[in-house]
């Protein structure tokens, strides 16, 4: 896709962060200038597919997401969606429904933008047209071409036999277009557990054509690149442990700084593990080399698991993203949702995108950002394993499914009716800042969205579950938001969540988590005291033992986050796992994403309730060693963007905040209305602990214990009744 390179040299530097920097720490008043928020799984009105009608499986997606920047707005096209949707903001987004569009829908899409036009092709397997629009936001397309001229030398139909046989497979299937900066136009396909990507120059005046034969790209080497295996954590098989050759797929091209950056999605749209990488070239058509530094989007851990085949586009503020399918598998196993991760590029021309907390909520960039991580608002998950309790339960879909994290549990209620609530009890007053509400769809009889779709709900809050205030009220929506996102007025001091049901499309009320954001009052957890790395004769695997921390004063230990990278200060790659699910895990994870050849650095931090730990002792793992290599972490805090070197050679690096904003305003609208919401009148928020990097600290005060009563609060005028579902 075309992209523009706004200067930011100017809006870097180093000098400008010590404030910010400041900014970041400050506390409640910081906690209260954080700005709109969002979080994974991006929140739009996924729609129902219909290709399984027939075998009964109802389900929706948004998979191989494609974000486009063209004049002033953001354009999301996924596969089979019948239409797209339009943000200003990468926030809030609104579906269009064009007034042309393919019958059979959409796979795979490819859309570029040359500054006048949007253009949006579909894969195929024979040649089909290409779609253009000056005016996208309105839904009006034409023709550009009828028919894309065929692939030279490309056979008909569908791939041929594997083995001997050297013909180009039809298509293209996947495709993704370039419009590089002389205004040469390029085009890249392919999706194959046989064939690779190929590439093409091509000429943009209609009907097109090809200028050259298709040259062949790259393939897969998962003897080489470990990230690129099939399979849950990239076992090279189905559970049952039939041995699966990887795909590659998602072609998407990227020029900066002189470079051009084919990627690429692999080893398929299922597991944890499907994730994006690239090969670096000085032109479109290569020669290109693999990045030792792949993959570049991954995440395999967490709610949301996975981050591949998508694509990399640069929003109005040169801040680099990419977009992934985040794998569901309930009902079928290509169900996914769409994630979106920040980026950056080092000098040296290394890319990466930060799933760091990628699904716990993020601000909305309103300028240039340095440190993609510092986009992170510090809000935990208070709601994982929560006491939770429900009004009503089919089956064995008990409450407790819906606080474990996990998208393919759920909570069912006995019917989908405006009397079912969900409660959460926190074990003692919070800080919330933000709810999501992650509908499943079980048996739901959808095989396509139906007139006037709506997702209708409101969540309360309490300190003392008896007496009910409203966070968020979404009772007089007319959207649909399956993964619903919303954000409180100000930060809200409760113990007890509810989620008071209204309306949701399908059979069943199914809530597969309802995710609470925010922090406990209390000290920071400290980094875990000592790491140890193995890293076998497969050079492709490691396994990582984390000594556990114990819970903060005031807090508890939520999980780890597992972070790796080339260099002891570029730990861009990062496996989070749960406390509990790393205790049944014996205390140590395996890592299968790693090259062969290549070293490797790794650490550890600890995240709870209460904010985020400083990095452990940093560990180098050389590719040659067999050798357990073991960092263990001195007592006491680290100093904030400090990078040491120890007597036994250990490197010990904290990450400072560096979060740039100021940028122009975004127009649009603003945020929705939440109701009323928040901490009553005559009394301030309660103080949080954001901690949005490893080195921030965080106030040292102490939350009430869970049988302590909580602090007295005036309810705000008019409470509004917990039962009136009109009081929007």
């Amino acid at each position: 896709m075309r992209v523009s390179f706004p200067v930011l040299a100017a809006l870097l530097l180093t000098a400008a962060t010590a404030p910010l920097v400041s900014m970041l720490a400050a506390g409640p008043a910081a906690a209260q200038s954080i700005g709109r928020t969002w979080a994974n799984p991006v929140d739009i009105d996924y729609k129902y597919n219909f290709e399984q009608t027939h075998e009964g499986v109802s389900y929706r997606t948004g998979a191989e997401p494609t974000v486009v920047l063209h004049q002033d707005r953001y354009y999301l096209f996924v596969t089979q969606a019948d239409g797209y949707w339009v943000s200003r903001d990468l926030a809030e987004w609104s579906f269009v429904q064009p007034s042309r569009w393919p019958l059979d829908g959409s796979v795979g899409p490819a859309a570029v933008s040359d500054g006048e036009r949007l253009y949006l092709m579909q894969s195929s397997l024979d040649p089909l047209g290409m779609l253009a629009s000056d005016r996208p936001e309105t839904g009006r397309w034409d023709f550009y071409t009828r028919r894309m001229p065929r692939i030279p030398g490309a056979v008909t139909g569908r791939d041929p036999a594997p083995g001997p046989n050297t013909d180009l497979p039809a298509g293209p299937w996947s495709p993704d277009l370039f419009i590089d900066d002389d205004n040469r136009w390029y085009l890249y396909w392919g999706s194959s557990d046989v064939f690779p990507l190929y590439g093409s120059e091509i000429d943009p005046i209609s009907p097109m054509a090809f200028i050259d034969e298709p040259t062949t790209m790259f393939r897969l080497d998962p003897a080489r690149h470990g990230w690129e295996r099939y399979g849950q954590d990239h076992s090279g098989t189905l559970p049952d442990g039939t041995p699966v050759a990887p795909y590659i797929d998602g072609a998407s091209m990227t020029r900066n700084g002189g470079r051009y950056y084919l990627q690429y999605s692999a080893p398929g749209a299922e597991y944890n593990g499907s994730a994006n990488g690239a090969y670096v070239g000085t032109s479109p058509l290569g020669p290109f080399t693999y990045a030792p530094w792949n993959p570049t989007s991954y995440k395999p851990g967490g709610f949301v698991q996975g981050a591949g085949n998508g694509s990399t586009f640069q929003d109005r503020y040169g801040n680099w993203w990419n977009t992934g399918g985040a794998w569901i598998g309930l009902n079928w196993s290509f169900e996914r949702r769409v994630a979106m991760f920040p980026g950056a590029f080092h000098t040296d021309g290394q890319l990466y995108f930060s799933s760091r907390f990628g699904d716990f909520p993020q601000r909305t960039p309103d300028g240039p950002v340095l440190n993609p991580e510092t986009l992170f608002t510090g809000w935990m998950p208070l709601s994982y394993k929560a006491m939770a309790t429900a009004s009503s339960t089919e089956g064995v879909f008990t409450a407790d499914r819906a606080v474990d994290e996990d998208p393919r549990t759920f909570w069912v209620a006995e019917s989908n009716t405006p009397d079912q609530t969900l409660t959460l009890d926190l074990g003692g007053v919070k800080v919330v800042q933000s709810v999501q509400v992650n509908y499943a769809d079980y048996q739901s009889g959808m095989f396509e969205n139906a007139p006037n779709q709506r997702t209708r709900f409101r969540i309360q809050w309490s300190l003392d579950g008896e007496q009910w205030f409203t966070l968020a009220n979404r009772m007089s929506s007319n959207r649909d938001s399956p993964n619903a996102y919303v954000q409180a007025e100000r930060p809200t001091r409760a113990r007890f969540i509810r989620y008071q049901h209204g309306e949701t499309p399908g059979a069943h009320l199914a809530i597969a988590d309802l995710r609470v954001f925010g922090n406990a009052t209390g000290s920071v957890p400290i980094a875990p005291a000592e790491i140890t790395v193995t890293r076998g004769t497969d050079q492709r695997n490691a396994t990582v033992r984390v000594a556990p921390v114990a819970d903060p004063t005031g807090g508890r230990i939520l999980g780890y986050n597992i972070r790796w990278g080339v260099r002891a200060d570029r730990l861009h790659l990062t496996y989070q796992v749960w406390a509990d699910e790393l205790a049944a895990r014996g205390g140590q994870v395996e890592i299968g994403a790693l090259n062969v050849g290549v070293d490797y650095f790794f650490a550890v931090e600890a995240f709870g309730d209460t904010g985020v730990s400083p990095l452990s002792a940093v560990a180098s793992v050389p590719a040659g060693g067999t050798t357990a290599v073991r960092a263990q972490t001195s007592p006491g805090p680290s100093t904030e963007g400090a990078t040491t070197v120890r007597p036994d050679g250990t490197i010990v690096t904290v990450i400072p905040p560096v979060y740039i904003s100021g940028g122009p305003a975004v127009s649009g609208t603003g945020l929705p209305a939440s109701g009323n919401a928040a901490t009553p009148p005559g009394s301030e928020p309660a103080s949080t602990a954001p901690a949005t990097t490893p080195s921030t600290p965080a106030p040292s005060t102490t939350a009430p214990a869970a049988d302590e009563p909580a602090d007295p609060e005036v309810p705000p005028p008019s409470p509004e009744p917990s039962s009136d579902p009109k009081d929007d």
